[in-house]
């Protein structure tokens, strides 16, 4: 069967094109902060909350996904928050004022809130219907939307100083990703909550680590919000430490370099390269990992060797060994958030949508936490606490029950 008509390869390519929509969207904006912090003559204390409005936005919009989740389902819901996070694009380059701008900032993060999980569902749907993994490389599509918005970024900056420009441009690429999306998403008869075969034996257990609902008993479509399990609380504390971390290394890794590892201005720049290339590649190649020693022991030993890596780096000081820390960090830490979306997915539509809010708190509001921390002690202190947090990844892991290594297909055995 040829990739047009594959339906699995169909469904990968519109739910990549989400992933790849979300992290290009992200770091658009990411990027102009500086050109919009001189338009709008804002202090350095006033960027900073700026950037919190948004992970704010993602951690209040809980109750809102997870309504609109029973309500639309996540192809409809994951579609319209994409075109949503577009619109706001052109509203922040339009933004007149500082509250104005807070605004925009925290309705970004709702919309981002809301298309994390709905793109995870869909993720997690597909991985379901067809017995195939596919969540680590659609993450690392993600990964690289970003390294996407910053070669878009870098070239209108090189061509315009104008912020609306560079966005209108960002705007007709993710309405462009928007029409592929829309081709091959699950209809809402796939949901992503479907019972796990895997969990067979634990459903019995409600309260099991890694229960799923009994196959004669689906989970009703639209059934009230309940209390988390431990199971999902659990999940929440290693979906918040690794992002936290995620994010932390990307906006905080280049500083580090300049003002700590007193790296040269030519050479700070390659940590954000160095962690975001070793977390592309490795999740591109994590779905065979997950096949063959299953999701725990690789986010396990993954969160194991981030955590040390950095800290040892850290400890060593200099500019060679900050950069093999970063890539032990993107290398470890790259797989998390794959396997914890594809285990809350498992657990239903409520538990997934409450461990993606928190994810998305812990993406947007990890790096200012960890300015927070620099600021009242050092840089070197705030990278320890991403070190510290990957180390709470491997801890929390250990109280989630995974399921067994999913069979790996032939084709899916190297990057496709």
């Amino acid at each position: 069967m040829s990739r047009l008509h594959d339906p699995f390869r169909r469904g990968q390519l519109a739910i990549a094109a989400l992933f790849l929509s979300l992290g290009f969207q992200y770091a658009t904006w990411a990027a102009r902060i500086p050109a919009i912090k001189t338009d709008l003559d804002l202090s350095a204390a006033e960027v900073g909350v700026l950037l919190m409005a948004a992970g704010v936005g993602a951690a209040v919009s809980f109750p809102a996904v997870a309504w609109l989740m029973r309500r639309m389902g996540s192809r409809r819901l994951a579609l319209l928050s994409q075109l949503g996070l577009a619109l706001l694009l052109l509203a922040l380059a339009a933004a007149p004022n500082y509250p104005v701008a807070l605004l925009v900032m925290c309705a970004d993060g709702v919309l981002v809130g809301c298309l994390n999980v709905a793109m995870n569902a869909q993720g997690a749907a597909l991985e379901a219907r067809h017995e195939r993994n596919t969540m680590a490389r659609l993450h690392a599509v993600f990964s690289a939307g970003s390294l996407l918005a910053a070669l878009l970024a870098s070239g209108m900056t090189a061509a315009t100083e104008s912020v609306p420009a560079h966005f209108g441009a960002a705007v007709v690429l993710l309405a462009a990703l928007g029409v592929t999306a829309r081709t091959g998403l699950l209809d809402e008869d796939a949901p992503a909550d479907r019972p796990d075969p895997a969990d067979a034996e634990a459903a019995a257990d409600p309260e099991a680590p890694g229960s799923a609902p009994a196959p004669a008993a689906p989970e009703p479509a639209r059934r009230r919000w309940t209390v988390p399990s431990r199971l999902t609380l659990w999940m929440c504390c290693a979906m918040v430490f690794g992002t936290v971390a995620e994010g932390a290394m990307n906006d905080w890794s280049a500083l580090y370099l300049k003002d700590v590892a007193e790296a040269s201005a030519e050479l700070a720049p390659l940590g954000i390269a160095v962690v975001s290339g070793m977390m592309v590649v490795a999740r591109l190649f994590a779905d065979g990992w997950r096949g063959r020693w299953g999701d725990g022991r690789v986010v396990l030993l993954g969160s194991a060797v981030a955590g040390a890596g950095l800290a040892v780096a850290l400890v060593s000081g200099g500019v060679a060994p900050a950069l093999a820390g970063f890539a032990c960090m993107g290398l470890g830490i790259a797989a998390v958030t794959p396997c914890v979306y594809a285990a809350a997915a498992r657990q239903g539509s409520d538990a997934l949508t409450l461990v993606a809010a928190m994810g998305t708190t812990g993406l947007l509001a990890g790096p200012p936490l960890i300015g927070f921390i620099a600021g009242a002690s050092s840089l070197a202190w705030g990278m320890g606490a991403v070190a510290a947090s990957a180390g709470a990844v491997a801890l929390c892991s250990t109280r989630i029950r995974w399921t067994a290594p999913a069979p790996v297909a032939q084709s899916e055995a190297t990057p496709a």
